[in-house]
């Protein structure tokens, strides 16, 4: 039988059918062994192959096949830093949720997030919440950060899972598409999600007081369907993003402002450093690309995390 993994608990996958009809399935022995680097060999989205077993009158699913998978969005594992999670796999799109405060969102977590996006070519939207939240300055400031990245081409949507501001945009956006979404813990991502499609109650918590942080309320990433066209794929609130691996000459290329100077530099091979006649540099000089987004280059070129840990959930 084949089916789509609709959650995944690391032991356990909910698999659904085709036909809609669902089964909880688990990994053949020999599975992991397959030149499979990742922590979770199989991901919320992934196509599978399976075959039915019945244990103590319940039907289970025995997973011995992963179909071929036209994009995921990957991070560093949590403890072991030589391996890979992937998030979730075959999806037409991810939303980003974003807040200036309450929790802060940093460009650097934005911007490691675009890179591994723009690696598996996965079209990013931004989401900027909790706008009924802001005064005047802290709005000023979220306006700001739109237009940086609107300049390079992603698209952005100022929107309030409270009051409901544009959610029907967002909406018209995911019909018929498999969305991911994700964001810092707190930034209102179950109360938008549940916004979009009310019957799914996903839990949502209050910020904490002490560090200004969420408060973590989803464990593994799960997929829902939407009923008007489309899937949703909640995921755990991330603190950081661990870049995966890059070669130093290919990281210029998922940052498309650069990758669209780099023609112009006088060194095929320019990394943008300290380089003579560089373009890029030259443009940063001239306040034609942003300094954050220059910093955020040079931090995954280095092989910096961000001010703090990169690499880890809230919880896991």
């Amino acid at each position: 039988m084949t089916g789509l993994v609709y959650k995944s608990t690391g032991s356990w996958y909910t698999v659904k059918t085709q036909l809609g009809e669902t089964y909880q399935c688990r990994i053949k022995g020999k599975f992991r062994i397959k030149g499979i680097k990742s922590t979770n060999p199989i991901a919320v989205g992934d196509w599978v192959d399976f075959d039915l077993e019945q244990s103590n009158d319940v039907e289970s699913g025995i997973i011995f096949n992963i179909h071929e998978r036209k994009n995921f969005i990957v991070r560093k594992s949590v403890n072991l830093s030589k391996q890979t999670h992937i998030i979730a796999s075959n999806l037409d799109q991810v939303f980003l949720i974003i807040t200036i405060n309450n929790p802060p969102t940093q460009t650097s977590f934005i911007d490691r997030f675009l890179v591994t996006a723009e690696a598996y070519s996965i079209k990013t939207v931004l989401l900027f919440n909790k706008l009924d939240a802001y005064d005047e300055e802290t709005l000023l400031e979220a306006k700001y950060l739109a237009h940086v990245y609107r300049k390079i081409g992603y698209e952005c949507i100022g929107v309030s899972a409270k009051t409901g501001k544009n959610v029907e945009k967002v909406k018209a956006i995911m019909k018929d598409r498999v969305s991911m979404f994700s964001g810092h813990s707190g930034v209102g991502k179950s109360t938008l999600v549940n916004n979009i499609q009310p019957d799914l109650n996903l839990k949502t918590k209050e910020i904490s007081n002490l560090h200004m942080q969420g408060q973590h309320t989803t464990t593994f990433a799960e997929m829902f369907d939407t009923d008007f066209g489309g899937k949703i794929i909640d995921t755990p609130g991330i603190k950081g993003f661990g870049v995966v691996d890059m070669d130093k000459e290919e990281v210029a290329d998922y940052f498309p402002e650069i990758f669209a100077l780099k023609q112009d530099c006088k060194f095929n091979n320019c990394l943008h450093i300290k380089e003579p006649k560089c373009a890029v540099k030259d443009a940063l000089d001239n306040d034609e690309i942003a300094y954050s987004r220059y910093r955020s280059y040079v931090q995954i070129l280095e092989g910096e995390d961000e001010h703090y840990r990169t690499d880890i959930w809230d919880k896991e």
